[in-house]
């Protein structure tokens, strides 16, 4: 078995969590793992004028897994809308069709006491939630605009509807859960 891993270090703590998630890969000695790195995110805008380089996407896109570290520079605020970091992970997610976030949220016994909820309650959360990536509410129109009575409207307002629903999207999102039900059933 051969996999390619790319790893996408980006900004922030993003190469300090990729190279300890590297030392653990190697620790484990799988034998045909390789590993690519590229620029991404406000490190890859500073050396390319863009946060996802074309070199970047098409590792991506040849990779059979991608670590991905954190998006994000400060130093970036002022830019462009479409040239700021964090279009990197937008980007990758529409050219691979990344269309879910999978969270798990299980309370570890030893925390119970912790949570805001009885322990009892507590100690039974066991769940996956699952978060849409590439509709309209990240792809789509933003920001506010004047009526010709020069009222401003909010994205939120009914008169100015800014997110599309593709029809096919809930099927994509449902698919995914009934999958892990199933699965989960058959455990």
């Amino acid at each position: 078995m051969s996999m390619l891993i790319a790893l996408l270090p980006g900004d922030g703590i993003g190469p300090e969590v990729i190279t300890e998630a590297r030392r653990v890969l190697d620790a484990l000695r799988i034998d045909g793992l390789t590993f690519e790195e590229a620029l991404v995110g406000g490190a890859a805008y500073k050396a390319t004028d863009h946060p996802l380089p074309a070199d970047t996407l098409a590792l991506a896109k040849r990779a059979d897994a991608i670590l991905f570290g954190a998006v994000g520079d400060p130093d970036c605020d002022g830019l462009e809308r479409h040239l700021r970091p964090e279009q990197a992970i937008l980007g990758l997610r529409k050219e691979l069709s990344l269309f879910a976030n999978l969270r798990p949220a299980t309370l570890f016994p030893e925390l119970a006491d912790a949570s805001a909820l009885r322990p009892e309650v507590a100690s039974q959360i066991d769940m996956i939630i699952i978060r849409e990536l590439n509709g309209d509410v990240y792809f789509g129109e933003k920001g506010m605009r004047k009526t010709a009575d020069g009222i401003e409207l909010l994205p939120e307002n009914p008169d100015y509807p800014t997110i599309v629903v593709n029809p096919e999207e809930p099927f994509d999102i449902e698919g995914l859960a009934v999958g892990l039900i199933r699965n989960t059933l058959l455990m």
